[in-house]
């Protein structure tokens, strides 16, 4: 069994890549419309456009694997450490990379998102590096400790709505009202290549590890991770198998998925916030249906065991979102045997009383 592996450093964001369009994937289209509906919202020339934006205010995250993990699974994991990032969840890749796109005059005019926590905090430590005003919309009931770290970061924070989708009603309310450019968690091109960044520097990583690739798991809130991530593949290996993962208790993109055209469901309840959302989004719906392997749902006790399981095999804290892609991995062991698997803890943002219910195991 194979002892810890990691390496930190990437290829530089010089790295001459041809950003033509690529033969492998090419049926999935590109950053274009298909008689009339939007097929993939970025290419893989936006992802290098937005590493080079970020590499001044962000380092690479740790690419590592665990033996007691490999053993746990059955299978070799390539672990993935967003939680290791200034605000330890991948969602300030996207929140930079917006923000760093933006025109003079929308920074001057201020942004306004809406978020269960991860997005907002991300896009609220972008802006205060980049002196841009940031307004945050999150639902009534909403995680204390994100709000406080949003607050912390020096963002405004409304408190309004029942859920995600409801605050994000409020947010285009309000922009409306203050004349603030809205950035959507999901249905912006920006959020989704730097989401993406994530990807390349995986896989660079794992080159330079001597590693080679050929599955990747993703947790689905909204997709911005998968999409980015299969943009990556497509471009660079193609042969990399992507899965997607929901939660059962919010399963809005499955469902849709299973379909084959959105679905909206009542209510997304389910320990693992960040991935909690009740419809598909239009930027990544098409690219999600054409584009993953398989998708998988997971249960609340299949999520708090992946947060039990990561604790214990690389002594690295999880939110419910960032243990959603080992709780998938976990249901496709047999159908990935003898492979390379690289999955995303996405973020480690867990409020002390979700982490003491998921510690204290049911009998």
């Amino acid at each position: 069994m194979r002892g810890l592996k990691m390496c930190h450093r990437v290829s530089s964001v010089n790295t001459a890549y041809n950003t033509s369009t690529s033969a492998p994937w090419k049926h999935l289209g590109d950053k274009h419309h298909r008689g009339g509906a939007l097929v993939w919202p970025i290419d893989f020339s936006d992802v290098v456009k937005a590493r080079e934006r970020l590499q001044p205010y962000l380092s690479p995250t740790p690419l590592r694997s665990y033996a007691p993990l490999d053993e746990a699974l059955g299978l070799h994991v390539l672990v993935k450490h967003e939680n290791h990032n200034p605000t330890n969840c991948f969602k300030i890749r996207n929140g930079l990379s917006a923000l760093t796109a933006l025109t003079p005059e929308e920074r001057r005019r201020g942004v306004i998102t809406a978020t269960r926590g991860n997005h907002g905090q991300g896009l609220a430590w972008a802006g205060r590096k980049l002196n841009v005003p940031i307004t945050v919309c999150v639902p009534l009931r909403n995680n204390i400790e994100k709000n406080e770290a949003i607050r912390g970061f020096g963002a405004e924070l409304i408190e309004e709505g029942r859920d995600y989708d409801e605050s994000v009603e409020v947010m285009n309310r309000i922009a409306r009202e203050r004349g603030l450019r809205t950035i959507h968690s999901t249905n912006e091109a920006w959020v989704i290549a730097g989401a993406a960044t994530l990807s390349l520097e995986m896989l660079e990583q794992a080159d330079a590890m001597g590693e080679t690739l050929e599955a990747a798991i993703y947790a689905v809130g909204g997709g911005s991770q998968a999409v980015g991530a299969m943009t990556v593949f497509r471009k660079l290996r193609p042969t990399v198998a992507v899965y997607g993962v929901q939660a059962e208790k919010a399963s809005a993109i499955y469902d849709s998925w299973k379909a084959g055209k959105p679905v909206t469901h009542q209510s997304a309840d389910t320990i693992a916030d960040g991935v909690a959302t009740k419809m598909s989004y239009a930027m990544t719906f098409d690219a999600l249906r054409k584009g993953l392997t398989d998708f998988i749902l997971v249960s609340e006790e299949e999520i708090a065991e992946a947060i039990r399981l990561l604790l214990k095999t690389t002594h690295n804290l999880a939110e419910g979102a960032g243990a959603v892609g080992l709780a998938g991995l976990r249901k496709l062991t047999s159908r990935l045997r003898n492979k390379t698997v690289a999955i995303v803890i996405s973020g480690s943002n867990i409020d002390q009383p979700t982490l003491q219910r998921v510690l204290r195991p049911p009998s």
